[in-house]
């Protein structure tokens, strides 16, 4: 990236208000999210599971998810986390951004609030993911994920009935749940391979 495009990229991010999620503050905005989590699915033809709106909004109350807001209150992304394998391994999905937002650094933004999240309140567990976007991988691997088969990641039943909503998910039960069209990446804290460019404050 350039100079020129590092500063544009920091002018829009300042536009907008990246944050916790928070039950009183943000419950007006699970209905769009959950929307836009189907219609990013839909238009890729792949990917995210739908999610309810009490889904999303149990997310707020538990503190799990990150929200960003535009200056003008219109909402501009998301994405939550989930913990599996009794904390063990530790999940960021649902990323999404508003299609008007899109192409100013939003989802790196968000996704590196959200890595930060997840490593503060789960400072031990293995920080794993599913997906079929370019961006997002290229966004894991600055965070310090690596690709892996889907046989690292978590083997907790319910992650994977997530997957049961996505249109590609006969061919996860065709392969025996060896590979599908996503890409399995991970990062692990504990292993010195894995460094990530993101401050934490979790040594």
């Amino acid at each position: 990236m350039t100079v020129k495009n590092l500063i544009q990229e920091m002018q829009h991010i300042s536009s907008f208000s990246i944050i916790e999620a928070d039950i009183n503050e943000h419950r007006e905005y699970a209905k769009d999210i959950c929307s836009q989590i189907e219609e990013s699915a839909k238009a890729r033809g792949t990917g995210i599971a739908k999610r309810s709106i009490d889904y999303i909004e149990n997310k707020f109350v538990e503190g799990k998810g990150v929200i960003a807001i535009a200056d003008d209150g219109t909402f501009a992304g998301f994405c939550y986390i989930e913990s599996w394998g009794h904390n063990k391994y530790v999940a960021n999905s649902g990323l999404i951004v508003n299609p008007k937002f899109r192409g100013t650094g939003l989802a790196k933004a968000i996704k590196k609030k959200a890595f930060q999240l997840s490593r503060k309140k789960y400072p031990d567990a293995k920080l794993f993911g599913l997906t079929t976007s370019l961006p997002v991988m290229r966004i894991n691997s600055e965070l310090g994920y690596r690709p892996v088969t889907f046989s690292e990641l978590t083997d907790d039943e319910q992650f994977w009935k997530g997957c049961q909503s996505c249109v590609n998910y006969d061919i996860l039960q065709r392969t025996e749940r060896k590979h599908c069209l996503c890409t399995g990446m991970i990062f692990d804290p504990k292993d010195p391979r894995y460094k990530s460019t993101v401050d934490t404050g979790v040594e």
